[in-house]
């Protein structure tokens, strides 16, 4: 950028650092929520329940179905595909 184009969209200035910092802040979000560590650890921690009678056979099932689909949709993103 020149020294003129730098002049004139001194103003814009603090819309575009707010810009910036809007996309860190989304990043981070999507960072997070398509984080596949939290899911392994729900599974295990459900299994964990199964085996030590804290929840049934039909409770596990329904639960595991939708954790293996947020699986699913965390592996779909990761390949760029959402």
């Amino acid at each position: 950028m020149g020294l003129l184009t730098q002049l004139v969209t001194l103003p814009l200035a603090p819309v575009r650092g707010v810009a910036w910092v809007m996309d860190r802040v989304i990043e981070a979000a999507e960072d997070e929520y398509y984080d596949p560590a939290p899911v392994h650890r729900a599974l295990a921690e459900l299994e964990r329940q199964l085996l030590a009678g804290d929840i049934d056979e039909e409770t596990f099932d329904r639960r595991e179905d939708e954790l293996l689909d947020r699986l699913e949709e965390i592996q779909a993103y990761q390949r760029g595909e959402l």
